[in-house]
């Protein structure tokens, strides 16, 4: 019996009552697997000969009805049915279609022809139609003839077991925990740099490209791979013995000396949990280095233990010290040089650096939608002890990924919106493991501050932050699985007519894990996707693919590119440089707005998304060195935006402009809804004020932003409401008799336009 606050032992590991109820509540909400599953229509054959007519003579339909209503509530033929894997859903659907299939189709099959007339003449019993119904059941149901086998595909239970070049090695595995500014990376770098080969493995692209810098500048060849960039270390683009790569893209394939991978405790991650998983039990590795908090020690022990290999542990002590504050700040006002304003919301970013900037305090910025270009200029800016900015005002984005010379973090709030099962967001504290993680920023090693503390901006939260830093995190006990393509390939061949989104439900369903220490990742991005191109079509191959592009499905106008993408590829058409320009509006101009800066951002995500797919499909994706030289400029418009935000806000409030937090909205808050929409919208107070279509206009910015209009678009609504406003203009000086002087002709009295309207006026 699980009782709160009691955690019960299976075997060696630590089950929580936590982890417990959050798979019982997860299995009550799923679906059965019945319900996932589309009847599919029966046909008869394409006999020419009614040869069942011709032996027993033709069927009495009332009758048909008669008996199939006594068979489908007969308990006998329920409890049979339920022997053959038919529950109470499929029973039923399989009976309105057995019973439409038989009323409808004027050439039953000859033995089922047969079968009703000699039941209607009292010669046979009814129970003999269980046969044909099981027979139309498997029909209509495919997957009632091969669930054995797609059962044995969703087997998760071993994944240990889906890594045979990992499993031939016998691996030595390192653990190097410790908490943040404790060096335990750097000493699984320094081994990596040593090696014969090597592969990195990070949880970002900005660690990834770090690590290739410093090993190409140490001398060590070492190429970078990416979800959108392949660089190599030689100039012949021959492939070095070292990668630096994100988490996702690692090879499980290729043999290396040593392998890093950082940041472990990512194991647990709802949504990418999967990659630290299979870099874990898959990288073909001597030795394999994990770095991460002591939270994940034991689930990695586990882990470890499930492919017979075992598990060196190395502790690290943090190197330098970290205090928590007697007081809150209070005030911006005593902001001080070294500090970084931690805010979890655009809105408090944007507002909180006006506030700074305004007492005459230059500060940089760093959240998580920004290029990794423009983050980098940020941090350089802050870094640089003889650059004038001397303060951060960041996202939770610094908790990894880069390094700051931070000598104080400030929390704004202690309250993060997350999103929970159901995909709806919420408000919720930090955990300990987050508030550490951040907090440990202040105080890095080999900096002018020696020693890190950390604050709360509001008194309230103080408390509530010693708590959270005095408290270890709570040690991971599951970690993520996710469907591999060849899965779902071999789910497609026995399920042809399931859609993918359909297919990954019904994958998801029948899989088996081991509840105590796997958990399938969610998969609700690749379903968003999966049904926003459904209607496209695509090789079942290309389609996952698709389905698997690190998108953010809240920006509208990133999701608009993505269906335009996939169409462009279902027709086989190239996607080119030009193409490309059209659809994101080139030329691009320095972002005026916040407004401005957001679509920037948006498109900055569409050439990324450009990228990924260029890796994947090449010869339908040719120009990817031409887009990423436009991503560059587009990351020097997006820096210079970032480095007068102070002015996009004033300009985005002074100007006719949907504001701070209208933009906030647009790129994160706004649903995304696949339905047409009217470019020419009415707003009165636009009107009156002028031209609602101007570049500086609430509609204009708001459609601009959401990708539902394009620049050239903007200038002909331009030309248009000029004409308009031209016309009315002529109309009003020509009713109440007003002559251009400058041009008398064209209010001459021979002028038939203008007889036609002084003969209205006259009339009215």
């Amino acid at each position: 019996m699980f009782m709160n606050g009691i955690v019960k032992y299976f075997g060696k590991r630590v089950f929580s009552y936590t982890n417990y109820h959050r798979i019982v509540r997860q299995k009550k909400t799923m679906p059965t697997l019945s319900q996932l599953m589309v009847p599919l229509p029966v046909k008869s054959g394409p006999d020419d000969l009614n040869v069942g007519a011709e032996l027993t003579g033709k069927l009495d339909k009332e009758e048909v009805v008669k008996w199939l209503a006594k068979f489908y509530q007969r308990r006998e033929i329920k409890a049979a049915a339920t022997e053959n894997g038919i529950d109470n859903y499929i029973y039923h659907q399989t009976y309105l279609s057995f019973r439409k299939f038989c009323l409808e189709i004027d050439k039953l099959p000859v033995d089922l022809h047969v079968t009703f007339s000699d039941i209607i003449a009292g010669a046979c019993h009814l129970d003999s139609l269980l046969p044909y119904f099981v027979r139309h059941a498997k029909q209509v149901f495919p997957h009632l003839e091969c669930l054995d086998d797609l059962k044995k595909i969703s087997d998760l239970r071993l994944p240990a077991n889906w890594y045979p070049e990992a499993r031939a090695l016998t691996r030595k595995i390192i653990f190097h925990s410790g908490p943040t500014n404790s060096g335990k990376t750097f000493h699984a770098l320094e081994r990596f740099f040593n090696s014969k080969s090597g592969v990195y493995c990070g949880p970002l692209k900005l660690l990834a490209s770090e690590v290739y810098y410093k090993s190409n500048q140490r001398g060590v060849p070492c190429d970078l791979v990416t979800g959108e960039e392949r660089n190599f270390a030689s100039v012949n683009k021959t492939p070095s013995s070292h990668v630096s790569c994100t988490v996702e893209i690692v090879s499980v394939n290729t043999p290396y000396e040593v392998a890093v991978i950082d940041e472990i405790q990512m194991l647990k991650d709802p949504s990418r949990g999967w990659a630290w998983t299979r870099a874990l039990l898959g990288v073909a590795a001597e030795e394999v280095h994990v770095c991460g908090e002591a939270a994940a020690i034991d689930v990695v022990k586990e882990i470890i233990m499930s492919a017979s290999e075992e598990v060196e542990l190395r502790r690290y002590k943090r190197l330098t010290e970290l205090m928590i504050e007697e007081s809150s700040l209070g005030t911006l006002e005593k902001i001080r040089p070294g500090d970084c304003l931690v805010c979890f919301n655009k809105q408090d970013i944007f507002w909180s650096t006006r506030q700074i900037e305004a007492m005459g305090i230059e500060c940089a910025v760093i959240y998580g939608s920004l290029p990794p270009g423009t983050k980098l200029a940020q941090a350089k800016k802050f870094n640089d002890p003889d650059h004038p900015c001397k303060v951060l005002v960041a996202t939770d984005a610094i908790g990894m990924g880069l390094n700051l010379n931070i000598g104080r973090v400030i929390f704004n709030s202690l309250i993060k919106p997350t999103v929970n099962e159901k995909g709806e967001k919420e408000m919720d504290t930090i955990t300990t493991s987050q508030a550490l993680q951040i907090a440990g920023r202040a105080g890095r090693y080999g900096t002018q501050f020696s020693t890190g503390y950390v604050t709360t901006m509001k008194n309230e939260d103080l408390p509530t932050l010693k708590r959270l830093l005095s408290q270890h995190p709570e040690p991971i006990t599951q970690v993520g699985l996710h469907p591999t393509a060849e899965q779902i390939e071999l789910y497609a061949y026995h399920l042809p007519h399931a859609n993918l989104s359909n297919l990954i439900d019904i994958f998801v369903n029948l899989s088996t894990v081991d509840d105590s220490l796997y958990f399938i990742c969610n998969i609700d991005d690749f379903k968003f996707l999966a049904d926003m191109i459904q209607h496209v079509p695509l090789p079942l191959r290309a389609r996952y693919v698709f389905c698997c592009a690190p998108i953010n499905r809240k920006i509208p106008f990133v999701c608009s590119m993505f269906l335009k993408f996939a169409r462009q590829y279902s027709r086989n058409e190239v996607l080119s440089f030009d193409w490309l320009g059209r659809q994101i509006g080139l030329p691009f101009a320095c972002p005026n707005t916040l407004l401005d800066l957001v679509h920037l951002e948006s498109v900055f995500d569409v050439l990324d998304l450009y990228l990924w797919l260029s890796y994947r499909f090449q010869d339908l994706f040719p120009d990817a060195s031409l887009v990423r030289d436009m991503q560059k400029e587009l990351d020097c418009l997006i820096q210079a935006g970032v480095a007068q935000l102070t002015r996009l806000l004033i300009n985005s409030e002074t100007k006719v402009s949907s504001g701070t937090s209208q933009a906030v909205e647009a790129e994160e808050n706004r649903p995304v809804l696949f339905t047409k929409k009217t470019l020419y919208s009415h707003d009165r107070n636009a009107i009156a004020s002028g031209n609602p279509l101007s570049s500086h206009g609430r509609i204009a910015d708001r459609l601009l932003s959401e990708g539902l209009l394009t620049p050239k678009m903007l200038e002909e609504l331009k030309k248009e409401w000029q004409f308009q406003k031209d016309c009315e203009k002529e109309s009003f000086e020509a009713s109440n008799g007003i002559v251009d002087k400058s041009n008398p002709a064209k209010h001459s009295k021979n002028d038939p336009l203008n007889t036609r309207r002084l003969n209205r006026k006259r009339r009215t």
